[in-house]
């Protein structure tokens, strides 16, 4: 009778274990700012190296179909973390979306103006008459219009043409002499395996204050969710462990996305290394403070606003 007790306590205590075990991961959704590339991953990293699940997290990595809806549709409560931008973030939140910063990817800007290499642009000066492309509309002039002040020129000095997406192409071909808006660890990868070596001018020293690229955006209103201490710690471990074995940690990012294994995304890689943020969580106020005022100046927002309103240190 003893024995049969003790087995059956057994039995009921490995079923208790296995229902346990299947309800304590907290499910997160973090919506991509674009499909999956090098630029997520401390993301890609800390799910398949187990880092969010050491915390407790089941964290599901969303693409979208459209990549201005996920700040949307965090701000509507539909998932609990998009990758965003800082400037977009100072533009959603004048426009009065419920949003704020609460990780770092990307630490740098990697936007960048580029040029052909052999292209007799030497300088930001010599863009004076040249024609520019841009993709996306509203926020590329302002960065391009800084780069241009700070040669004595602005933007009515260029000739401006819509390429799209289609920058690398655009530039190749010679349908324009410059694009703004290029990603410096993919289209000068991008240009140099076709032949057709590009040249880059740094937004961050011509003109424009230093942004974070990259960000974590949550709801205002759910900063006291309890899983995101959470899921910070674990980006922060994926981080350490990328910095320390990039080559380990490129073989976990291609076997979770094969597709991905080719030339450009394993430079890709390679340049975006040195640009990830080390302390994911830590936010540095000054630096935020700096680009609304520059937001402000070139009237692209009315009010700067205080930091710790669209901006935050999760602990």
């Amino acid at each position: 009778m003893l024995r049969k007790l003790t087995f059956t306590l057994s039995l009921l205590a490995g079923l208790f274990g296995l229902m346990t075990g299947a309800t304590a991961a907290d499910k997160m959704t973090v919506l991509l700012d674009w499909f999956v590339n090098p630029d997520h991953a401390t993301l890609v990293i800390a799910k398949e190296k187990g880092f969010f699940k050491a915390q407790g997290l089941e964290v599901e990595l969303i693409a979208p179909a459209d990549p201005n809806d996920p700040p949307k549709l965090v701000a509507a409560g539909q998932a609990e973390l998009a990758v965003s931008y800082q400037p977009q973030l100072h533009l959603q939140v004048a426009e009065g979306l419920p949003l704020v910063r609460v990780g770092t990817l990307v630490a740098t800007p990697l936007n960048s103006l580029v040029v052909l290499k052999d292209s007799p642009i030497k300088s930001i000066a010599d863009l004076k008459g040249k024609k520019v492309g841009y993709s996306v509309g509203g926020f590329e002039d302002v960065i391009l219009d800084a780069m241009l002040e700070s040669h004595n020129l602005d933007v009515k000095d260029v000739e401006l043409i819509n390429v799209n997406f289609s920058l690398s192409p655009s530039l190749i071909s010679g349908q324009v002499d410059a694009v703004i808006g290029a990603f410096r660890n993919f289209e000068l990868n991008q240009m140099d395996i076709v032949g057709k070596p590009g040249r880059a001018f740094y937004v961050e020293e011509e003109g424009v204050p230093t942004y974070d690229e990259l960000i974590l955006v949550a709801n205002k209103e759910k900063t006291d969710d309890e899983k995101l201490p959470r899921f910070l710690k674990g980006l922060e471990q994926a981080t350490t462990f990328l910095i320390n074995h990039p080559d380990e940690s490129w073989q976990l990012f291609i076997k979770a996305y094969p597709d991905l294994d080719d030339e450009l995304n394993k430079r890709a890689w390679r340049d975006t290394l040195p640009r990830f943020a080390l302390r994911p969580a830590a936010l540095d106020a000054g630096r935020y403070s700096e680009f609304a005022e520059f937001l402000k100046a070139k009237d692209m927002i009315k009010e700067t606003g205080n930091v710790p309103d669209y901006a935050v240190s999760i602990k």
